[in-house]
């Protein structure tokens, strides 16, 4: 028998770079879109960029905007041009940084050597004002995006605040991802791609069909 989660099946597709991709997977239902400001990454896009693409946006899907150890001055930028709903801070980030944008946020906690429930709550009980934790495969203050997934049953379950799962998941594995570690939402971003930045129909419209089969089973 499934946790609590998910009542709904949420979903995030990350590393938005086009207008286009956005109508893409905004067509096929996904809940938010990723945008990510952070200048070493394939997927990076300028605030010129990401202003078209959050114009573009429908209602009802929100654009989150990913920063790794930005300056706060970079990220007041963004801010100040960018309608930007959720931002979601990636690197070792303080609290006090994360608070200081009064924006409502989330903070990545990188899974590697974090095996254990009161591991993960040490590291989320230092962002009390975070909406929310993004789990992902690497370890916590390093950059994500590396497309592979970690253990699943160490992924906190029924947490206090929401969690979202990343790293390596794909219209393949989404299944087993969901059943394993029932959680708020899913975050995807090379595992629905042609390319790094680019996104591909068919694994997109694959990825949104497998999640609306799990769904109505539930």
């Amino acid at each position: 028998m499934l946790p609590s989660y998910p009542m709904r099946i949420r979903v995030k597709i990350c590393g938005i770079t086009s207008v286009d991709d956005a109508q893409l997977v905004c067509d096929a239902g996904v809940d938010a879109i990723g945008l990510v400001f952070y200048a070493k990454s394939p997927r990076n896009v300028s605030i010129p960029q990401a202003t078209k693409i959050c114009s573009s946006l429908p209602p009802f899907v929100n654009s989150v905007g990913l920063f790794l150890n930005a300056t706060a001055e970079f990220v007041n930028s963004v801010l100040a041009s960018v309608p930007i709903d959720l931002l979601q801070f990636h690197g070792s980030e303080s609290p006090e940084y994360c608070t200081s944008f009064n924006h409502p946020y989330i903070k990545v906690i990188g899974m590697e050597g974090v095996d254990s429930f009161e591991k993960f709550d040490a590291i989320a009980q230092q962002y009390p004002d975070a909406k929310g934790f993004l789990v992902d495969s690497h370890a916590t203050g390093k950059a994500g995006g590396t497309g592979k997934t970690f253990e699943w049953s160490n992924t906190p379950l029924d947490y206090k605040k929401p969690i979202i799962l990343a790293g390596g998941l794909n219209a393949e594995n989404i299944a087993v991802a969901i059943h394993q570690a029932p959680v708020y939402g899913y975050d995807l971003s090379s595992g629905v791609e042609s390319k790094p930045g680019i996104k591909d129909k068919q694994k997109v419209m694959q990825l949104m069909s497998e999640v609306k089969r799990v769904q109505c089973k539930q």
